[in-house]
């Protein structure tokens, strides 16, 4: 692959690739648009089967940032790191201090977080050797109850979009992935009264959840056959491709993950036959407005509650696409880029060098 035609294809500011031979660190980290602010994104932690597949990985997900913070109307940009590795190693201490000590060198134009792989635990390392860290032990934490809890008041917003009703009571969603996000969504939905389908490739999380709320356990495969009203993916991207949308058997998907669509048409396949999509960086942007409440020093309940909006902005994308006729991916890219476009095409003020 060309990089710097996968760089430019996506209109990324900044790509870089960092390297500790010490610790065997290996590292990019993206900046895709810093329009609206310094770029905030979390660190995936992921034995890729190649460079290629971590570069192709963290520009999207990075991108993902840039439209995630602008439909959510927060003043940042978009960045994301993967760093490429065996993710249950037990000397981390090392690898992400350094890890630190990268993102430190860009000067606050990139802010990271955790993601896959990564725990609170790791971004106390990185805070070690760089300030421009969120989601450190003792604040806000751990992302996912917020990230679930946007994710649950989302998937309402469809259930009202598509059934005309947002109550969930009696509704069947099959969610992929028993990690924190399928956990706390998992649970919002057992107290509503939903019937749940679970899977995880971790047998002993599918195992936990089911003990908690009574859910089916489904084979990881046989997730994508599951007749349900809802699927709700919360574990890896690019699950809705060519070879899963044939085999759905639901009306809605609405889940957690990042990138759930492998690629931009599969918006308009889902539209085609007859599904109602959520679009993912909308409906999981919580961790993201719960460590933008860290930086601004927000309560949780005040990140629970901005969360909340992501219902009425998710209404939002699909009275847009009606009007357009448009497929909600598209709607949702169309807002994003709208917002960022405005505040780009803004009138430059004069300011002195120490307010630069």
């Amino acid at each position: 692959m060309d990089i710097f035609e996968s760089i430019q294809v996506r209109n990324h500011e900044q790509v870089m690739f960092c390297y500790e031979p010490s610790c065997g660190y290996q590292g990019i980290i993206a900046i895709h648009d810093t329009t609206l602010g310094p770029a905030l994104g979390g660190t995936r932690f992921w034995n890729y089967k190649s460079t290629e597949e971590a570069l192709v990985d963290v520009l999207r997900l990075s991108r993902g940032m840039t439209y995630k913070a602008a439909v959510a109307g927060l003043s940042l940009g978009g960045g994301k790191a993967v760093i490429i590795g065996n993710n249950k190693r037990n000397d981390r201490e090392a690898v992400f201090r350094t890890h630190g000590r990268f993102v430190e060198s860009l000067g606050g134009r990139y802010i990271t977080a955790e993601d896959v792989g990564t725990s609170p635990a790791d971004m106390d390392f990185v805070h070690f050797e760089t300030d421009h860290v969120t989601g450190l032990q003792g604040l806000s934490g751990d992302p996912s109850p917020v990230t679930a809890y946007g994710v649950y008041v989302g998937i309402k917003a469809a259930a009202k979009s598509r059934w005309g009703s947002d109550s969930l009571s009696g509704r069947s969603v099959a969610i992929q992935g028993c990690g924190n996000v399928g956990r706390w969504l998992a649970s919002y939905l057992h107290e509503e009264g939903s019937t749940l389908f679970v899977t995880d490739v971790d047998d002993g999380k599918v195992k936990r959840l089911v003990d908690a709320t009574g859910a089916t356990a489904v084979d990881p495969d046989t997730i994508y056959d599951q007749s349900a009203d809802i699927f709700a993916p919360c574990a890896l991207g690019a699950i809705v491709n060519d070879k899963t949308i044939p085999r759905f058997k639901v009306e809605i998907i609405a889940g957690g993950a990042n990138n759930q669509l492998a690629e931009a048409r599969h918006g308009k396949e889902l539209e085609s036959k007859g599904i109602t999509y959520a679009p993912d960086y909308v409906i999981n942007g919580g961790g993201l407005i719960n460590v933008w409440g860290e930086i601004n020093g927000w309560t949780s309940e005040r990140s629970k509650k901005k969360a909340a909006e992501i219902y009425d902005a998710i209404l939002k994308i699909f009275a847009i696409a009606e009007r357009e006729g448009i497929p909600t991916n598209e709607a949702a890219d169309r807002l994003a880029e709208e917002r960022v476009l405005a505040v780009r095409a803004m009138s430059k003020m004069w300011l002195s060098r120490a307010r630069r």
